[in-house]
């Protein structure tokens, strides 16, 4: 099973310790690794292979909520911005990757894309450390 269907079936049988909340088009999770506070996904339910695959309506619905979960990690984090990324490169299923970018960053990272972190040794999610950011941000959503 891919990795985006398994986290999404994991989501719907409530075995997804990372679910933030249901939204409309799918499933707002955070990430696995914490390097950025907030880090967090845009999973769709029902999967698709891309954007391009969703008609115009849920096209529509989606990119909706993926504004929608930025703007609430940008006030459950009081981030600098988001930053949205749809790769689908290395898992060719659709989800958003958002990433909120800090003033705090040190400079060689702050202006570069994420990927040039660590993301081997980054702090992996966890409820202890992470849990009450992860309940702010549904707190916004479901406001």
């Amino acid at each position: 099973m891919a990795l985006i269907t398994e986290r999404v079936a994991q989501a719907r049988n409530g075995t997804n310790d990372k679910v933030i909340c249901r939204m409309a088009s799918g499933w707002a999770v955070m990430g696995d690794v914490q390097f950025l506070p907030g880090y967090c996904l845009l999973l769709p339910d029902p999967v698709v292979a891309s954007l391009n695959d969703l008609d115009t309506e849920a096209r529509t619905l989606y990119l909706l909520d993926m504004a929608r979960l930025g703007d609430a990690v940008l006030q459950a984090t009081g981030a600098l911005r988001m930053n949205y990324e749809i790769l689908g490169n290395s898992e060719p299923e659709l989800h958003c990757h958002l990433f909120p970018r800090y003033a705090s960053e040190p400079d060689d990272k702050r202006r570069m894309p994420v990927w040039f972190y660590d993301w081997k040794n980054a702090l992996p999610y966890a409820e202890d450390p992470h849990g009450e950011l992860r309940k702010a941000i549904a707190q916004r959503l479901n406001a």
